[in-house]
């Protein structure tokens, strides 16, 4: 690729940056998702653990 590309018509110091951000962002919301179904399965089979017949 040229080096007008990656320089982005001098926006790069710009451009580059909010795209790391957005990647940050994105692996952050990747990573709480995981770890709050983590923490969800827990308590549910804490739960179950608690209640083995499932009656109410």
């Amino acid at each position: 690729m040229s080096d007008g590309f990656w320089q982005m018509g001098g926006y790069a110091r710009f451009v580059w940056p909010c795209f790391a951000l957005a990647g940050l962002v994105l692996a952050w919301n990747l990573w709480a998702a995981r770890r709050h179904h983590a923490a969800a399965r827990r308590r549910v089979q804490r739960a179950l653990a608690m209640n083995p017949g499932g009656d109410a």
